[in-house]
């Protein structure tokens, strides 16, 4: 191992990029629904290594250490997000023949513009490069800062960021509610890395390198601990109702805005929350209705056949949660289009609505659109100007139910803004459409980050997906009920019950400020006392 840590040490030019490439893409097998994390053990030394080589030369100039650094960190990047995210390519061929052509470029571009954080970090990290066990420290505090950033500028896509790999189960999620996803980014890079700290010798101080790397381990180990020390002290008894009762249609995303199918769209969902189900049970009164996200290939507004019909289908106090797509304007119904979650009663009528405010770029709205229209390239849904971002996140008021955070999409991928200013809500109701990506590795990764948020935030998360995977999930991750992908039926089930308010819902990215500050001083201590001698 000490010759292989030598020689990754002393590569240069391509073999080093191809190194990094390959490490980087083979890390993206710790993400799920694979969730094997244990080659990170393998893969983040390999980093290290690498960068020994590109930044840990002594007496080179810093611009020279933090652009090859960059350039390293770039490279490992790529083959991580690559690895991960090759899967959007499929909302490509959904509409074939007019974005099969965008398939390659945005395949590569979107891993290509994340990978440009990592290489951030890791010339960031290289100016303050050491040898041994500390610049596990300073690579760790740089890669997690660069997440952080990564998941805001820009309106930010923190979708797979480098702290999922340390919650595959729920054992592994509940250090969520102390720290949150940005904690575990940190903690995930100094357990992984830890092994680079014992090699290469020479350079490692080999009983401090082995102090830290047990250090590594029982960080881990009280991960997993916590977790299960929290897990043993919920009740079983943990839901409180309402009941529910939540559809996955299963559409096909290349047929559903087609204008022939309309009604049959429509018959599906009131056969599918009429009929019995797998555990015998049906529509009841009071039963809270769930459909994923864009429902109706129409505006519900203009159909009060399709309201009255709905009306029939719910049981006295009963209440209907849909996504649809909302129109403030009607002589000009596209003009001012919103992606919405409306609450129906069960009179038919539309008593409330929620328009999502986060929005997909490219996905759900064109940004630079002046540009992009030049090159023929407009946004993937079938709307001509897209949607427009609802004016801020709010709850809504369920008869009968704890008031909900209603989440539409992604939305649910952002820590720290599941729920809105204010009183806490009882639940979090995340309606989406993970049908633009078949049968890969997305849908799976979505309902991933969404259990993430449910531990966070101490709350529940109620999940309708059009082709799935739906799901129950506890304030604790928990999977109490779900739905396969692609599966097409429904869930029974009832509310589950709240945790107590999590220390990240209380302070939110401060715990993580605070760990970041420290590893960077303990990390860059031995640098400081160097430069002051």
């Amino acid at each position: 191992m000490d010759r292989i840590a030598r020689a990754l040490t002393a590569l240069t030019g391509w073999p080093r990029v191809a190194a990094a490439l390959a490490a980087g893409g083979l890390s993206a097998l710790a993400l799920a629904p694979v969730d094997a994390f244990p080659i990170l053990f393998v893969t983040l030394p390999v980093f290290v290594w690498l960068l020994d080589g590109a930044a840990g030369a002594p007496g080179r100039p810093r611009r020279e250490r933090f652009g090859a650094a960059a350039a390293l960190g770039w490279c490992f990047g790529f083959g991580y997000f690559l690895g991960g995210l090759w899967w959007i390519g499929a909302a490509f061929l959904v509409d074939g023949d007019q974005f099969a052509w965008l398939l390659p470029i945005a395949v590569t571009i979107l891993p290509a513009g994340l990978a440009l954080f990592w290489a951030l970090g890791a010339g960031v990290a290289a100016l303050a490069w050491r040898p041994g066990w500390r610049r596990i420290l300073i690579l760790a505090a740089a890669m997690a800062s660069a997440e952080w950033l990564r998941g805001h500028v820009l309106t930010g896509f923190p979708w797979n960021a480098f702290g999922y790999v340390l919650a595959p189960v729920p054992v592994m999620m509940q250090s969520a509610a102390l720290v949150g996803l940005w904690g575990l980014t940190l903690a995930a890079f100094i357990v992984f890395a830890a092994p680079a700290a014992l090699l290469p010798r020479a350079s490692a101080g080999t009983w401090r390198g082995r102090g830290f790397a047990l250090f590594a381990l029982a960080l881990l180990a009280a991960h997993a601990g916590y977790g299960a020390i929290r897990l043993a002290a919920v009740s079983s008894g943990g839901s409180v109702g309402p009941a529910l009762r939540i559809v996955q249609p299963s559409l096909d995303q290349s047929e559903r805005w087609q204008a022939d199918n309309e009604d049959e769209i429509v018959a599906r969902y009131l056969r599918l929350s009429a009929e019995p189900g797998p555990d015998g049970g049906g529509l009841s009164p009071r039963t809270i209705l769930i459909w994923p996200e864009s429902a109706f290939p129409f505006l519900l507004s203009e159909r009060p056949d399709v309201l009255s019909a709905i009306a029939d289908l719910l049981p006295e106090g009963s209440t209907l949660l849909t996504g649809a797509v909302r129109a403030e304007n009607l002589a000009d119904p596209y003009g001012d289009a919103f992606n919405s979650m409306l609450l129906i009663d069960d009179a038919g009528t539309i008593a409330a609505a929620y328009d999502k405010v986060h929005l997909v770029p490219f996905g759900e709205y064109l940004p630079f659109r002046g540009v992009f229209d030049i090159l023929g390239i407009r946004q993937l849904v079938a709307l001509p100007e897209g949607f427009t971002a609802g004016a801020a996140r709010m709850m809504l008021t369920v008869p009968g139910a704890p008031p909900v955070a209603p989440l539409i999409c992604y939305e649910i991928i952002f820590p720290g803004a599941a729920t809105p200013p204010g009183p806490r809500p009882g639940w979090i109701l995340n309606l989406t459409n993970d049908a633009w990506f078949g049968a890969t590795p997305g849908p799976y990764q979505h309902l991933a980050q969404s259990r993430l948020r449910a531990v966070e935030t101490g709350l529940p998360v109620i999940r309708a997906a059009n082709s799935g995977i739906s799901a129950i999930i506890d304030a604790y991750g928990n999977l109490q009920k779900s739905l396969p992908l692609e599966a097409v039926g429904t869930i029974d089930g009832t509310l589950p019950s709240v945790a107590s308010l999590t220390p990240y819902t209380q302070f939110g990215d401060v715990i993580f400020l605070v760990l970041l500050l420290i590893c960077v001083g303990v990390g860059c201590s031995a640098r400081w006392r160097v430069d002051m001698s």
